[in-house]
């Protein structure tokens, strides 16, 4: 069984500031949405940011919602970006981020994931809550699937509990290994605890909460990631025990550095995820 192993392209997320991100996760958003919404510049900043994932060794790329958001993405963009991910031969095993809170905001998310070819949607969005059964419908009406990713929760009975019951053909987990990490919960348990709800892995290492704080949100939060297998998340355990599982979804490698460019951490671990599932 081949995993797609894939770039998720939010590794990217201070890029566009200068790796220097003091002001959160959502500094980083606000300054991509406004360097990639251009219908005019899109085509050749959309090539730049694959050019950048090819050249580390990657097929695939998880596309971040700042990098092409349902909330301004017209027909010119799609076409654009399927035109570019064509010309370089990789594949979008998900459309990662926020999906919205109406039916049709996520009806917008839905029409960008089939333009790429994503079969997942991995992130969240309030109407799992707050209308489900909508959720459900549009879901399998666009024959996508919802990865439910954790952040706050603290156990895989948590997220499970998120879920819900029922619906397991298109709601499920799309399981962040460096959030078990920051919340002490051990990765590669969650993911055998969660395996009959797995969509999609996002593959991410944490550095051990600092003592002293720095500025940076997520530095500061515990979330200090890093390059695989330099950190507290037993990274090589949560590869092992899918392939136990016979798991045979995309492992997507997240790095999302407040302060420095992780492209070769990215790239060493491709090399470190090809090689464990070798094994």
């Amino acid at each position: 069984m081949r995993n797609t192993i894939s770039f998720m392209s939010a590794n990217y997320i201070a890029r566009e500031i200068g790796w220097h991100m003091p002001g959160g996760w959502m500094q980083g958003d606000g300054a991509a949405n406004a360097w990639f919404s251009p219908v005019e510049t899109f085509p050749e900043r959309f090539d730049g940011l694959l050019r950048s994932v090819k050249a580390l060794g990657y097929d695939a790329c998880d596309i971040w919602t700042a990098h092409l958001n349902w909330s301004w993405a017209t027909d010119r963009h799609l076409s654009a970006a399927r035109e570019l991910l064509e010309r370089h031969g990789m594949t979008v095993p998900s459309l990662a981020g926020g999906f919205g809170g109406t039916i049709e905001e996520l009806r917008a998310a839905c029409r960008v994931a089939q333009a790429v070819g994503a079969p997942v949607l991995g992130g969240g969005t309030a109407l799992l809550v707050e209308q489900r059964g909508g959720l459900v419908g549009v879901l399998r009406e666009h024959g996508l699937k919802l990865g439910v990713e954790n952040h706050q929760e603290k156990t895989p009975r948590e997220l499970l509990g998120r879920l819900g019951k029922g619906d397991e053909d298109v709601v499920g987990a799309a399981v962040d290994t460096g959030w078990f990490g920051t919340q002490g919960y051990d990765a590669a348990r969650a993911l055998e605890a969660l395996a009959p709800r797995l969509f999609q892995v996002h593959l991410k290492d944490i550095k051990a909460r600092r003592k002293e704080k720095t500025g940076f949100q997520l530095v500061d939060a515990g979330h200090e990631t890093c390059r695989l297998g330099g950190g507290i998340v037993p990274v090589a355990e949560c590869v092992r025990v899918l392939g136990r599982l016979g798991y045979g979804g995309a492992i997507a490698i997240e790095h999302e550095p407040e302060d420095f460019d992780p492209s070769e951490d990215c790239r060493v671990g491709l090399r470190f995820v090809r090689d464990l599932l070798a094994e």
